[in-house]
This record gives C-alpha cells, structure tokens and sequence, in this order.
C-alpha cells in the first residue's frame, strides 16, 4: 500500500514541477500581455525557445517584457520631472481646433524667420569666439617655454 503512495506523491510532484517550469515561464509573456506589449507574441515563442535552451535566455526575456509600458513607452525619453511644463491633452486640442489653419501658417513663416535671425546672430558670436580661442592658442604655442619660468 505504502508503495502505491509513494508511487501517487511521485507522480504528483513530476506534474507539479513540469506545469511549474511551464508557469513559470510564461511570466514574461503574462507582463508583455499586461503592459501591452507590442512584441508579445515574440516574448512567448522565445520563453518556450527557452526550455529548449536550459533557461539561459529567460532573464533576458523578463527585461525585455518589463521595459515596455504603455502609457509610457519604451521609457528612453528625458523627462526632468517637469510636469508644470507639459501641455494638457485636452487643452491644446481646444485651442488649436479654435486657431484657423492660415493664421498658424503665417504665425509659422514670421516666428521662424525670426528663430533663423537670431539662430544667425549666434552662430555669428560663435565664429568671433571659435577665432579669438584659435588665436589665443598659435599666440601661446608660438611662446618659447623657457621664458615662461623666468622670475
């Protein structure tokens, strides 16, 4: 009797750990499917890849499923935390539905020449500066060395 016990908790154990290597990696797959991931199906086909190749890739796939979210995006972009400065969805689409699409074009064309001066007039500072370093450098690389230490 003690036999078949034994034998019945075995079997139970082979099932458990076999569905729980299953379960287990399909947890990257469960995240890409909760954030919406736009690569879920490939995060699945490579957690069963996965089994096949001793779980040396799963870690990677649990990376790959948690870098994405949804309403963030992939998260790469620089955001100092700056929420006072970010535009409301709702009031912008208000107010360029109220604003007549010539007046934004001619908006357009006269603040653009007038970045394009003043993007000019610096570059222009720019040339004097980039001139006067140069040289600042031939004057002090054209100086004999030892008549610097003399005193």
């Amino acid at each position: 009797m003690l036999d078949y016990v034994a034998l019945g908790i075995l079997i139970f154990a082979g099932v458990t750990v076999f569905y729980g290597i299953i379960v287990i990696h399909d947890i990257p797959y469960e995240i890409a499917v909760h954030r919406n991931h736009p690569h879920q199906d490939a995060i699945h086909y490579a957690g069963w890849v996965s089994l096949f190749t001793l779980h040396a890739i799963w870690p990677f796939l649990w990376i790959w499923s948690t870098l994405y979210r949804e309403d963030r995006g992939w998260g790469f972009e620089q955001n100092n935390g700056d929420s006072a400065d970010a535009p409301d969805p709702e009031s912008a689409e208000a107010e360029a539905a109220t604003i007549k699409p010539v007046a934004v074009a001619v908006e357009a064309d006269a603040a653009s020449a007038e970045s394009i001066a003043v993007i000019q007039h610096k570059l222009e500072a720019l040339d004097d500066r980039i001139k006067r370093i140069e040289q600042a450098i031939l004057g002090a690389s054209q100086l004999d060395p030892t008549q610097g230490d003399q005193g």
